[in-house]
């Protein structure tokens, strides 16, 4: 694993050319993790593009659902687990070989024909992906918090997170292109696995180009911390906490002994039950409750997807400008909104109340899962990153997101929708008000 210790520091450059080269350097390495994290998301969902023909073929829906959890289940735990290894790894490398890995399994589901026809192997497969897949958020933190400072990170990793909004819209015309190149070239080979194929190419192009993008630190590149070039630390003694740790070190010093980290990982819970109790359940409610066409919930839902975009800069934004490096109350505050939308969203009478719901939950709700991602970041020393955002995620995706699917379902189907609406009102107040608590929490401390 020596291929993936951090760079050693480099003899400062002259101060005369300090300022041009960070001002270059940010720009490149946020060019890098951008385009780098967009490129996982060109690779987690292609089993959705493949699965009408795969139940064409004989598995059931049951039997798909179950093997495509392991994406969700092996994300969790690895965002975590691997969030561990990113923090003592050089981002440059530890990011695109993680792009790779899922490339090439991709490529594996893709050329390999009998890796299709048995339901664990694909379960298998599946599980490597979402692993694979945990390795790029880390990575991209630890960037983000060696090159932009506590006042201005909110902003950045705003912009930043718009990537999967990115990766994600491309990967559906991507898969489909695929399909069409896979049956005019490959004959030999059925269509539907070039929804793999096209998308783990250009995911390997893409990660070459991030690894000549990204540098690690702005140390190894002869320059000063982020802390004294912008004057902006994130605790009142100044200390950088620029010394590489041990996996001991980062978990039981700064991460699990970290009151700040468990209250936002407990907030991610339901941050995420809202996220995913409104955004899977959508497609149904609309055509079972308000009767809309296929056509007209598809619209709806994208109008959800693409309000994300502008609502995550935004919540980036009130937290650098207006709370000034605190995102407690920008969470706060897009939350209770959330729980009025909620209520807007379940009594809407027509597809406009609808849309106009739907567009604003989703505005809404893309920040402060940013923002919780940026608290873990803030909350702890920059070589903490990976693995205090790591813990957040795995609370999110195992408990949060696993609850939206398996608890809505059983809701609705016992007690109806007003009890799953009320459900999700719950949450998003319960999330508020643990963002409340977190009100003062500047950078790893509390502001009197």
């Amino acid at each position: 694993m020596n291929f993936l210790k951090p760079p050693q520091s480099q003899s400062q450059v002259p101060q005369t050319q300090i300022k041009s080269t960070y001002q270059r350097l940010r720009w490149q390495v946020f060019l890098g993790i951008f385009i780098g994290y967009a490129g996982y998301y060109l690779l987690r969902n292609n089993f959705t593009i493949a699965l009408p023909q795969l139940v064409q073929a004989g598995f059931t829906k049951s039997q798909l659902g179950w093997a495509f959890s392991a994406v969700s289940i092996a994300y969790g735990f690895s965002k975590f687990i691997m969030g561990t290894v990113s923090d003592r790894s050089n981002a440059r490398i530890f990011l695109p070989l993680g792009l790779i890995l899922t490339a090439l399994v991709n490529l594996c589901l893709g050329l390999i024909p009998f890796l299709t026809q048995s339901l664990n192997i694909m379960a298998v497969l599946l599980f490597l992906i979402g692993w694979f897949e945990g390795m790029g958020w880390p990575p991209s933190g630890r960037i983000l918090t060696h090159w932009f400072s506590i006042s201005e990170r909110g902003g950045w990793t705003s912009v930043w997170n718009v990537a999967h909004n990115v990766g994600g819209a491309l990967m559906a015309p991507l898969a489909t292109g695929g399909i069409i190149w896979m049956s005019a070239c490959f004959p030999h080979l059925q269509a539907f696995t070039g929804a793999f194929v096209l998308p783990a190419i250009i995911g390997i192009i893409i990660a070459l180009f991030a690894y000549l993008l990204i540098r690690d630190t702005p140390e190894a590149m002869g320059l000063p911390p982020i802390e004294v070039y912008h004057n902006d630390f994130s605790n009142q003694e100044h200390k950088l906490y620029e010394k590489e740790m041990t996996t001991k070190e980062i978990l039981f010093q700064y991460v699990l002994n970290n009151k700040w980290v468990w209250l936002i990982a407990f907030a991610n819970i339901f941050v995420y039950f809202v996220r995913y109790g409104v955004e899977n359940w959508a497609p149904t409610y609309l055509t079972e409750v308000k009767h809309l066409t296929l056509t007209n919930s598809s619209s709806s839902y994208f109008l959800y997807e693409i309000a994300g975009i502008p609502g995550t800069i935004f919540a980036g934004w009130v937290s650098d400008k207006i709370f000034h490096g605190r995102r407690g109350p920008a969470g706060f505050t897009f939350m209770i909104l959330v729980s009025l939308f909620v209520i807007f969203y379940w009594q809407a009478q027509n597809q406009l109340m609808i849309n106009i719901a739907l567009i604003m939950i989703g505005f809404l709700i893309y920040g402060p899962v940013m923002l919780i991602g940026l608290q873990a970041l803030d909350s702890v020393p920059k070589k903490a990153a990976g693995t205090a955002a790591g813990l957040t995620g795995l609370f999110g995706y195992l408990f949060g997101s696993v609850a939206a699917n398996a608890l809505m379902g059983m809701i609705v189907d016992h007690f109806g929708w007003s009890v799953g609406f009320i459900t999700i009102f719950i949450a998003a107040l319960l999330a508020a008000a643990i963002f409340a608590l977190t009100w003062n929490l500047r950078g790893q401390e509390a502001q009197a």
